[in-house]
């Protein structure tokens, strides 16, 4: 017998006040990979669809790259219109926006989302210590932080209760063995029976026994198919996050060949890479890729100033996140950025967001 066979029903999912069919997140990816047509594809197919807000302004009417300094309000104003797009997608579904804590427009983005409509806001890179700051006029909107581990869980709910007396409506947890683009060091990974089962379980038991609350716990990193969901949903997950599978769906927001790129990829592809957040990050090999890893990339300059801190604009080091992203997303598979999850063999081809879902919640 399979393993859809032996499949377990899916429940779904409850973040805040916003119900989805599915325990399923789609991840956010950046530049205009997940943009509104995927995030609106994936509400509307039941799961949660997420937009990602970084570099959103870069390719849209409204920046003029001859001023640098019109990069923030393009961002804000691309936003709003993929907001808008989304929902004209997915009229009841769930939708959110992911915004990076290290960049500098976040509070603005975060204020924005809100007032145009978002269901959700879900951070990564940093901790959003004040993110509740930026919602309070939209208590509707729910605010998923995204953790690596426990301590980062206790900080951050310890920080919010005292503060805002609340606490996260869910929190992304990272699996860093597995997941695609920046993610956080693995410090206890040589700690004896350390897996993401043992982090999820010590989130949990935080959660409950001191701060008295269930809050639903998401895993993101290396989910592919069903079975990999269920194992998340066995160890105590709530939910998972998926990104890398999305990417080989029509509805995703990058080029043809970006797609056909990971369509192509396998294991051996996979490598990690220094990031100028300072963190390290899962990528495809290619050139780009190969240069950053020996050192020997000629970058010439900060496109956007978009990061509060940034070792390439501020030292001299790796290169421009933004530009490598948005290169890669734009079809330059060679010479820009490619971000992907551990997982990349599963797609045998390009399918729509509906047909991935049919198959990621299948009854049989």
């Amino acid at each position: 017998m399979s393993n859809y066979q032996m499949s377990p029903m899916l429940h779904p999912l409850q973040i805040g006040k916003h119900i989805a069919r599915y325990p399923i997140m789609q991840a956010a990816m950046a530049v205009r990979v997940s943009g509104a047509q995927l995030a609106g594809a994936v509400a509307n197919a039941g799961g949660v669809g997420i937009i990602a807000s970084l570099g959103l302004g870069l390719d849209s009417p409204y920046f003029n790259q001859r001023k640098r300094s019109s990069f923030f309000a393009a961002n804000r104003l691309a936003l709003i219109d993929e907001l808008s797009q989304a929902r004209s997608i997915s009229p009841d579904g769930v939708i959110g926006v992911n915004i990076l804590v290290g960049t500098k427009d976040y509070s603005k983005l975060a204020t924005t989302a809100a007032a145009e409509g978002a269901n959700l806001i879900v951070t990564g890179a940093g901790m959003p210590l004040t993110l509740p700051e930026y919602t309070v006029d939209f208590p509707d909107v729910a605010l998923v932080p995204t953790i690596a581990n426990v301590e980062a869980a206790q900080f951050l709910c310890q920080t919010w209760k005292s503060r805002y007396n609340r606490l996260p409506d869910a929190l992304i947890v990272e699996n860093c063995q597995k997941v695609g683009g920046h993610f956080t060091q693995c410090e206890q990974i040589n700690v004896p029976g350390f897996s993401i089962g043992w982090v999820i379980s010590q989130i949990r038991d935080y959660l409950i026994e001191t701060m008295g609350a269930r809050i639903p716990l998401i895993v993101t990193g290396g989910i592919s198919d069903r079975h990999d969901i269920n194992q998340m949903l066995a160890i105590g997950a709530d939910g998972v996050q998926i990104g890398t599978r999305f990417i080989t769906t029509i509805e995703c927001d990058a080029n043809q060949r970006y797609k056909e790129r990971h369509l192509q990829a396998n294991l051996a592809d996979i490598v990690t890479v220094p990031s100028p957040v300072g963190k390290p990050s899962r990528a495809l090999r290619n050139s780009f890729a190969e240069q950053i890893i020996t050192d020997s990339l000629q970058e010439r300059r900060c496109i956007a100033n978009c990061l509060e801190t940034c070792l390439f604009r501020d030292k001299g080091k790796t290169y421009c996140l933004l530009n490598a992203l948005a290169q890669a997303a734009r079809g330059d598979v060679e010479h820009g950025l490619i971000f992907s999850g551990a997982n990349v063999s599963h797609p045998e081809r390009i399918m729509s967001v509906a047909e991935l879902m049919a198959d990621l919640t299948a009854k049989v």
